[in-house]
């Protein structure tokens, strides 16, 4: 029975996750995501007691591993790039619930407020190492608010976007290559640590 139940969570957790980030939270139903999971339409109640719960049960039930990761922050380029790889392998391992918290994001959802229990943690951990490379003299950068932006961006949207293909003229092996987590991962690490590394400003 136990099993049973899990099951019938874990499909409904699926389905929703797919029905959000293809139309919104505002534009999926209960009965939807019903469909989607192959349940009945009182398991939604049952189980998770409404839409809005089922949002939350998709965030915390994926909440990243290195969330409770404590940095010494005695060597930031480091604790940077571990960083951005683990957030680069969530990002081609979760790619529907990054962009459901794109739209939250975009939109200021009232639901901001709840999820802000997951995002900040990883945000203070980012701003937190920025400023010990900041002061320890290899990282460089005239407003941290403005830097701590610019890398969310950057990881947020770390991912291939088939539709800008046609804009590139690349080889067989370049094209796999982009694929490759790894190779993803060590592109984003490189692209935001030469701008930190640039003293210009």
């Amino acid at each position: 029975m136990k099993q049973e139940t899990k099951d019938v969570k874990v499909k409904i957790l699926e389905a929703a996750k797919k029905l959000f980030a293809r139309g919104g939270f505002e534009g999926t139903t209960v009965r939807q995501i019903c469909e989607e999971a192959g349940v009945a339409l009182a398991l939604v109640s049952y189980h998770f007691g409404g839409k809005e719960n089922v949002f939350y049960a998709l965030f915390e039930s994926s909440v990243p591993r290195f969330l409770s990761t404590s940095y010494e922050l005695k060597d930031p380029e480091a604790d940077l790039k571990h960083f951005i790889h683990e957030f680069v392998q969530l990002r081609l391992a979760e790619p529907e619930l990054i962009n459901l918290l794109q739209q939250e994001i975009i939109m200021q959802s009232p639901r901001m407020e709840k999820l802000q229990t997951y995002i900040y943690t990883l945000w203070k951990q980012l701003r937190n190492i920025l400023e010990a490379g900041k002061e320890q003299g290899c990282f460089h950068f005239a407003s941290l608010k403005q830097t701590l932006h610019f890398i969310i961006g950057a990881l947020i949207f770390t991912r291939n976007v088939p539709a800008l293909d046609d804009l590139f003229e690349s080889s067989v092996n370049e094209q796999e290559n982009a694929d490759c987590a790894e190779d993803i991962a060590a592109n984003t690490i490189h692209f935001i640590l030469n701008g930190l590394r640039r003293n210009t400003v």
